[in-house]
C-alpha cells in the first residue's frame, strides 16, 4: 500500500468517532483539524458513506449527513473508537512532543506534558504517573500570542530586533506559529514593513490581543512565505564575518547566513544591521573569534575602536603589568 493511500486510509478509519466526538462541526473546522483540504474532506466523507460491516447492505453502511455547513454520523457501524497507537508509533509522537515541548508557543505546556505523560503510561503498560513537578510556567506574551492566532486577532507586539539591537512596537496579523532551526517563530504580516515577518518569541517583550481580526493578505497565507529568515533588503548594510571554529554558536544567536566553510572549519557569513557603531560594538565583543571582512566602512569602524582601546589600555599602564 502506498504512503498516500495508507494515510488516507487512517483519516477514514478516525473520522468516524472524530465527528461522533464532534456533531454538527463545520467541513472547513474539521478540515483544519484533520490537516487536509475541505475538497479532500468531502471525498473523504462520499468515501466513507459507502464503507461499513461486511454485506454492505443500506443497514450495515455508515451513515452520515453532511454539508460544508455541517456533518453528523447518524449510524457509526461500529467504528465509535478512534485507532490505537502502536508501540512505534506511540514513542513517535512522545519523542515529537518532546522535541517541541520546550520551544514557546509551539504548545499548550499544561497539554502537551498531560499528554506525555499519558504516553508514557501506555508505553510501558502502566498508569500515568504523578508529575513531581508541573509543566513549566509560560511567559504571558506566548499566551496571549497563541491566544491570538487560535481566536484569528491581530497582534500588538513590542519586539526586539537583534540586528537592530532596537525594540519596536508592530502591529501584526498573526498566519501561523513555526520552528525554524531550534527556535519557535510567529509567522505574520507585519503591517509596518507591509510583508511577512517571522518573530521569534524569547524576543517578543510583550503581546497585546487586538479586538480585530487578523487580515494578512491572501498570498502571504502560503506555507513557506516569509520562512527565508535571511530575506535580503537592499537598504539595509550587509556585513560579511569570518567566525572562527569555535565560534559557530553565534550563528545561533544572531540572524547570520552561512556562506562558506573553509577547511580549517571557519565559517563565512553575512548579517543585516541597521547602524555602524552597533555593528561595530557587536563585532568587538566577539574578540578574535569573530574578522569583519567587509563592507569597507564597518572594517575601518572596528579598527579605529580597537586602536582607540589599545591607545587607552597603553595610556593606562596595563601593558607594564601584563
Amino acid at each position: 500500500m502506498s504512503t498516500r493511500l495508507s494515510a488516507r486510509l487512517s483519516r477514514l478509519l478516525n473520522m468516524v468517532p472524530y465527528f461522533v466526538a464532534n456533531p454538527g462541526i463545520s467541513a472547513a473546522e474539521a478540515a483544519a483539524d484533520l490537516g487536509v483540504t475541505t475538497k479532500q474532506l468531502m471525498a473523504d466523507l462520499n468515501q466513507l458513506w459507502m464503507c461499513g460491516l461486511p454485506g454492505y447492505g443500506p443497514g450495515d453502511l455508515i451513515d452520515l449527513s453532511f454539508s460544508e455547513e455541517s456533518v453528523q454520523v447518524t449510524f457509526t457501524a461500529g467504528i465509535e473508537r478512534p485507532l490505537r497507537l502502536t508501540s512505534i508509533e506511540a514513542t513517535a509522537v512522545l519523542v515529537a512532543l518532546r522535541s517541541i515541548v520546550d520551544l514557546p508557543g509551539m504548545v499548550d505546556p499544561t497539554a502537551a506534558h498531560a499528554a506525555i505523560a499519558k504516553l508514557e503510561a501506555a508505553i510501558s503498560g502502566g498508569v500515568p504517573a504523578a508529575a513531581s513537578a508541573g509543566p513549566p510556567e509560560e511567559a504571558p506574551a506566548v499566551t496571549t500570542v497563541r491566544s491570538a492566532v487560535a481566536a484569528g486577532r491581530a497582534l500588538q507586539l513590542e519586539y526586539y530586533s537583534a540586528s537592530r539591537d532596537m525594540v519596536s512596537t508592530r502591529v501584526v496579523d498573526p498566519i501561523r506559529i513555526v520552528a525554524v532551526d531550534d527556535n519557535s517563530y510567529l509567522q505574520g504580516w507585519c503591517r509596518e514593513a507591509e510583508g511577512v515577518r517571522l518573530f521569534r518569541f524569547d524576543r517578543i517583550e510583550s503581546a497585546e490581543e487586538l479586538t480585530e481580526p487578523a487580515r494578512p493578505p491572501q498570498e502571504a497565507r502560503a506555507t513557506d512565505a516569509g520562512l527565508d529568515l535571511f530575506q535580503d533588503d537592499p537598504a539595509v548594510p550587509l556585513a560579511r564575518l569570518l567566525i572562527a571554529p569555535d565560534y559557530g554558536w553565534v550563528l545561533d544567536q544572531y540572524p547570520m547566513h552561512r556562506m562558506a566553510v573553509h577547511p580549517d572549519g571557519s565559517l563565512e557569513a553575512t548579517m543585516r544591521f541597521a547602524t555602524l557603531d552597533w555593528m561595530a560594538r557587536l563585532a568587538l565583543g566577539f574578540g578574535s573569534g569573530v574578522t569583519v571582512l567587509g563592507p569597507p566602512e564597518l572594517v575601518a569602524a572596528v579598527r579605529e575602536r580597537s586602536e582607540a582601546a589599545l591607545a587607552a589600555y597603553h595610556g593606562a599602564g596595563l601593558d607594564e603589568s601584563a
